[in-house]
């Protein structure tokens, strides 16, 4: 089979200056696709069997927080959302208004203002194919230093069949230029199972749990 080569091209959600309307358009979006198989409930299956009592989820890359009040259905645990964009936070923050034990960081996922095993469980999804390879080891290395259970990522994965099972809900559900433009453009920035291993290792971590290999979003448990 041909390879099917890693995209280096900038999603356009990544510009420094982000658009108020096409931001939230973005957003909103993204917590339509993340209601799709593979998205925030396996995210939070896989966080809450990691859970113990006390522990806290910091969820890096929030978003919109629909997983916040996801997980919040399933444990009243502190959670943390953070993201690197004031405007994405302030949009996180109007989703969140109300719920108890709710905390908002601006945080680069690669130098995390946290002290060393401050969480019970960290979380990102849809995040490290942002990053190029060191900056994923690094910030998978961030991850474990302040998780004490362990650390799960969602992301896509990326083949030719993931590409084509990616596009075909976002070009049928997606409007927003960025979400349509971006959610293929992930697709190819994607790393394959074996390199998200091969990055997890450098962190020193390693997988113990993984839904389905070939659905074109992988969740997946490390320790």
């Amino acid at each position: 089979m041909r390879s099917f080569p890693r995209s280096l091209d900038r999603e356009l959600i990544d510009a420094r200056e982000l658009d108020a309307l096409e931001l939230r358009r973005n957003l909103g979006e993204m917590a339509m696709l993340n209601r799709l198989p593979g998205g925030v409930a396996s995210s939070v299956s896989a966080v809450v069997r990691l859970l113990d009592p006390g522990s806290s989820v910091l969820d890096i890359g929030t978003g919109s927080a629909d997983f916040a009040h996801r997980l919040r259905g399933r444990t009243r645990a502190p959670i943390v959302l953070a993201d690197v964009s004031t405007d994405v936070l302030a949009v996180a923050r109007r989703n969140v208004a109300g719920m108890d034990d709710v905390t908002l960081l601006e945080a680069d996922v690669r130098a995390l203002p946290l002290a060393d095993r401050a969480v019970g469980v960290a979380h990102s999804s849809l995040l490290l194919h942002h990053l190029d390879p060191a900056d994923a080891v690094t910030a998978l290395a961030e991850m474990r230093r302040v998780a004490r259970h362990g650390v799960v990522v969602n992301d896509l994965r990326r083949s030719r069949l993931a590409f084509a099972m990616t596009a075909v809900p976002i070009l049928a559900l997606a409007r927003a230029r960025s979400t349509r433009h971006d959610g293929l453009l992930s697709a190819r920035r994607a790393y394959t199972v074996a390199e998200l291993d091969d990055l997890a290792a450098d962190a020193g971590l390693r997988p113990v749990a993984r839904t389905a290999a070939w659905w074109p979003r992988v969740t997946t448990t490390y320790r």
